[in-house]
């Protein structure tokens, strides 16, 4: 079965558009695992706009009893004050992400043509903490030979280009690329996973792609939460994994 990890940065963000401690960010991950997952994913930036330093730490602390069942996945760029973090709470997953100045959320995948000699280092700094290093890259094969060059041990596929083209009704074609680039990055030895406005609709289609590891979720379940409650959503994107 394809894991789910929920991305918990829009509970921050609700959460910081008031000030205060409400909602509160623990009990939504309690309630995430209480409904069966097993994955919790933070992206804490640098102006800490939503999950801050403080959280991804407050939140590593609640999951480390859960450590042989529940990951945790760090993912965001590779500032060095993130990557001591990430050294110092040592989750399951890091998963290293290109950031646009101003950009509200991601807008693509590591360039192939990225200096591999810093960023190597780090993959090869974090990987040494026992952490697994996962490199966000869009569906192509030259990002896909970088990421496996790297020594990185999956990729994130950056799937808001596959959810625009189902929204168009051009998924199929769009699920092709995604399977061929999937079968690459099996081939050369990396793990899958996949994030970006994935949503209850498209990924009836999407969680048939080879050799899907994980997929992250964060703005389109905690939306919908909003209307059926934080229980309900994480048990229908687990059964909708389930089903395949």
């Amino acid at each position: 079965m394809v894991r789910l990890s929920v991305n918990v940065n829009k509970v921050a963000t609700l959460r910081n558009a008031r000030g205060g401690e409400v909602p509160d960010l623990l009990a939504a991950v309690r309630t995430i695992l209480g409904a069966g997952c097993r994955g919790i994913t933070v992206h804490p930036r640098a102006d800490q706009r939503h999950i801050r330093r403080v959280d991804t730490i407050a939140i590593a602390a609640e999951l480390e009893p859960l450590r042989d069942s529940v990951e945790y996945n760090i993912e965001g760029d590779p500032r060095p004050d993130l990557i001591d973090l990430v050294c110092q709470l040592r989750p399951h997953q890091c998963t290293l992400v290109p950031v646009k100045p101003g950009e509200i959320t991601s807008q693509a995948g590591w360039p192939a043509d990225t200096s591999p000699h810093e960023i190597g280092a780090i993959v090869r700094r974090v990987q040494a903490q026992g952490v697994r290093v996962a490199m966000f890259v869009d569906p192509e094969d030259a990002p896909i030979r970088w990421a496996a060059a790297l020594g990185a041990d999956r990729i994130e596929l950056y799937t808001e280009p596959f959810a625009v083209a189902f929204a168009a009704g051009q998924g199929a074609a769009a699920a092709a690329r995604y399977g061929a680039a999937a079968e690459l990055a099996h081939g050369l030895g990396l793990g899958i996973n996949a994030g970006h406005d994935l949503d209850l609709d498209n990924l009836v289609l999407f969680r048939g792609l080879p050799h899907l590891d994980e997929v992250s979720i964060g703005h389109a379940l905690i939306s919908r939460a909003l209307f059926v409650g934080l229980d309900t959503v994480v048990r229908e994107y687990l059964d909708l994994l389930a089903a395949h």
